[in-house]
């Protein structure tokens, strides 16, 4: 579909072109832009209707205004309709819900020619999601186009926001349930007796935006979903899967090894693509001096903050997307105070959406976004994951997401009726994203990254082996299903007092709930009330394992554009006590870190160095926050916490080098802590490049000489229990990711390390010492040592299946 070149759309928007030059026309604006790449609007290619189809349901998406699919939809309804699971990975806005909707209510509605629907309850499916906002949006769509159909598809939502009253008629008549994963772990699969009925029809299971379903949460989903088909195998089904996706690299592969069925999968977008214009856009340095006189940069939250300003007062329906939730509550309450400065009246059409708010705010910014009446929103990627916000003319980007996937998948947020669209990258001061915003080509040219997760991780597989045994006993037959590491574990558990064998098989021991053992979102632990302390009300919940960092004693806490102060952490109670306040700075926690080899299972030479990967215990303790003045990102003091430290045991990828190879680098001993301290935080920064997890994901450790290997030590580990895989990913892609490392600290404009290189948010030391000079010396020394055979060729694919080593 051709976009039209004039100053506004035929509709009356501004185009991605006009919006951008008006945004890069104010004062120094122009030198932000580091990089626009124009994507131009591509014709869509339609297809006819596979044969099995059901006539109905071709009627009523006719009426839904489409006459003919598009040719990825016509194939991927056509493997559902020959039995064979797929997934569907094409662009943002491309048509895959209809793919997964034309087999889903052809199969809910009574065959062809017979009079009427066959005696009980019929054919039922189940759709997932990642999100409650998505299950409800999906609700809404699928009432509008099944509404022709009669009374024949009832859709209904299951999750834990259903009013109790209502959870018995879903059990007992819906036939289109749309629920999340956790439901199915927590709610359903615990109680398949009484959804027997449901999963005695059960003929397909939709997986939306199956690419979110990675690292650590997406191991334990992949277990939810083995746990499904064992239960539903009990009721005589055998349901297809159908899943779509963002554009991964290897879906196919990454949807079997999640469901753990062979999935064909359709990846050529046949859909029509108005204009896309992205911008690569770098906030200026201010005056400020950072920690140890490094330059400091204007903060990605402060530039989006402004950046959607401007776009409301032009009236450019905008969605700003930020990396926290913090994030989120600043970037609307300064916009808001902008706007009402400006006297425009606009000031109460933007507002914040982030996850941790109660169910009834979250419904009602849903309706204001999709009514109109919101022209400005600032998101976490709670809004990310599918919610329909069709309308909107730009997305900001607070910083990289994390993956190229996300990244593609919020700028998709923007035309979605197929107008154009204006996405916007705002780099925060950091090594990712300083080096994405000086070269293009990792966005726009290098192929999208492979979904990382790994079922096999015992501190994953063991609560839901329980949780199986829990709703059914457990079979030897039953183990292959839940991977090679089943047999190993259920032993274990035995031994454990957790499962007790019987004739009948092994069976959960316990009173309480086994789906109770684990979260399978990865946090763990009791989510943390956050309460105010003068009237007792419950503004929202912090999970267990962020408690430390973000509602300590002192901690700012944002809630729907409200600052508090945290007075009270009650780790026992987990209970957060706040006070209204109005601080001019916020908040950020640091802590220390060691770490002990426990063992390794692969390692390769490079020359005299070696790369390891293996797993580690972890200790580190919470034990300061800095105070950073609001905008400018100065940090303004440091108080200490006393908090109690905790361990991890995990998964890690290391690397150690010699004396000689020091000497070689020409790196002094007083200068290795500093080399060694650079190079980690550059590495922990541009790894989300390369594996699918976000900085905070993973944590770090550099040591002279460390006590297990002997040598100049540098640790990167994943952050959960058990490992997510992306150190994995680190080790096979090693030379691709240290490479991308050196001239990510080697290209920085500053002259001593800064956080656009070597300096990190969340160091416990205060970010020294560091020595950008020395780490690029010690990383050009690593890399010539030779090609590795093992961990990775250049390209940075890796040589062997994410999750193999760590099985």
């Amino acid at each position: 579909m051709a976009q039209d070149q004039s100053p506004q759309s035929a509709h009356g928007r501004h185009t991605p072109r006009t919006a951008l030059e008006r945004l890069a026309g104010g004062p120094d604006r122009a030198a932000r832009i580091t990089h626009t790449e124009h994507l131009p609007a591509r014709v869509g290619r339609h297809a006819n209707w596979p044969e099995g189809v059901h006539v109905e349901v071709v009627a009523a998406i006719e009426a839904a205004g489409i006459r003919r699919p598009w040719q990825h939809q016509a194939v991927a309804v056509g493997h559902a309709l020959r039995g064979e699971s797929v997934v569907v990975a094409t662009g943002t806005a491309s048509g895959k819900s209809l793919a997964y909707l034309a087999p889903v209510l052809s199969a809910l509605l009574p065959p062809e020619g017979s009079p009427a629907r066959p005696a009980g309850r019929g054919s039922t499916a189940l759709y997932l999601a990642p999100t409650k906002a998505l299950a409800a949006d999906q609700r809404r769509a699928v009432r509008a186009l099944a509404a022709p159909l009669g009374t024949a598809v009832q859709a209904a939502v299951y999750d834990g926001d259903t009013p109790f009253e209502e959870r018995e008629w879903v059990r007992q008549y819906a036939n289109y349930v749309l629920t999340n994963p956790d439901m199915l772990h927590r709610g359903i699969l615990p109680g398949h007796a009484r959804w027997g009925s449901f999963l005695r029809g059960l003929r397909y299971v939709v997986v939306d935006e199956c690419h979110s379903y990675r690292g650590v949460f997406g191991s334990h989903v992949a277990q939810v979903l083995r746990r499904l088909r064992r239960v539903c195998a009990r009721y005589g089904a055998d349901p297809v899967f159908l899943l779509a996706s963002a554009t991964v690299a290897d879906p196919a592969q990454a949807a079997s090894r999640l469901t753990g069925l062979p999935v064909a999968e359709v990846t050529e977008d046949a859909s029509p693509r108005g204009e896309l214009a992205f911008a690569l856009w770098e906030p200026p340095l201010t005056e400020l001096s950072g920690e140890h006189g490094a330059p400091v940069r204007r903060t990605a939250t402060a530039e989006c903050a402004e950046l959607l300003t401007d776009l409301v007062t032009q009236g450019v329906r905008t969605v700003s997307f930020v990396r926290s939730r913090r994030a989120a509550e600043l970037v609307a309450l300064i916009a808001q105070e902008r706007l009402a400065e400006a006297g425009a009246g606009l000031s109460g059409r933007v507002a914040a959406y982030r996850g941790g708010y109660l169910a009834e705010e979250r419904r009602a910014l849903e309706r204001d976004l999709h009514s109109g009446r919101l022209l400005g929103l600032a998101a976490t990627s709670a809004l990310e994951l599918g919610v329909d916000v069709s309308g909107l003319d730009a997305v900001l980007l607070a910083g990289y997401p994390g993956t190229r996937a996300s990244l593609w998948q919020q700028a998709g947020r923007a035309g979605r009726a197929g107008q154009g669209a204006l996405a916007v990258l705002v780099g925060r001061d950091d090594p990712l994203d300083t080096y994405l915003v000086h070269h293009p080509e990792a966005i726009f040219e290098r192929p999208v990254e492979s979904t990382v997760l790994d079922p096999d991780n015992p501190y994953v597989l063991a609560p839901h082996l329980c949780a199986a045994a829990a709703e059914l006993p457990l079979t030897e037959d039953d183990l292959a299903l839940f991977g090679p590491e089943a047999a190993t574990l259920v032993p274990q558990l035995e031994r454990r007092g957790l499962l007790r064998r019987r004739a009948a098989g092994w069976f959960w021991t316990r009173r309480e709930r086994a789906a109770d053992l684990t979260d399978i979102r990865g946090e763990g632990g009791t989510p943390v009330q956050v309460v105010e302390a003068s009237t007792g009300r419950l503004l929202g919940t912090v999970d267990a394992s962020a408690a430390h960092t973000s509602v300590h004693e002192g901690a700012v806490h944002l809630h729907q554009g409200r600052t508090y102060l945290v007075r009270e952490l009650d780790l026992e109670e987990s209970v957060a006590l706040v006070e209204r306040a109005d601080p001019s700075y916020s908040t950020m926690a640091r802590d220390t870190t060691e770490v002990r080899v426990l063992s390794t299972d692969t390692e390769e030479p490079w020359g005299e160095a070696r790369i390891h990967f293996g797993s580690v215990e972890v200790t580190h303790q919470v034990v300061s926050y800095l105070r950073r003045r609001l905008i400018t990102g100065e940090v303004l003091g440091e108080s200490k916490l006393d908090l109690p430290p905790r361990t991890l045991r995990t998964r890690a990828v290391w690397w150690t080098v010699t004396d000689g190879q020091l000497d070689a680098a020409r790196i002094h001993p007083e200068e290795l802590p500093g080399a060694l301290h650079a190079a980690e935080h550059a590495s922990i920064g541009l790894l989300p490049l390369f594996a699918t997890c976000d900085r905070w994901d993973i944590g770090g450790v550099s040591v002279p000489l460390h006590t297990d290997t002997g040598l100049p030590t540098v640790f990167v580990y994943d952050g959960h229990p058990g490992g997510a895989g992306f150190a994995e990913r680190a080790f096979r892609t090693a030379r691709a990711w240290l490479t991308a490392t050196r001239e990510a600290i080697a290209s920085c404009e500053c002259d001593f390390g800064c956080p656009s290189c070597v300096q990190s948010p969340k160091c416990g030391n205060g970010n020294d010492p560091l020595d950008k000079a020395a780490a690029v010396r010690l990383l050009d020394c690593l890399l010539a040592a030779g090609e590795p055979e093992g961990p990775a060729d250049e390209s940075g694919d890796a040589t062997g299946e994410p999750g193999d080593a760590a099985g």
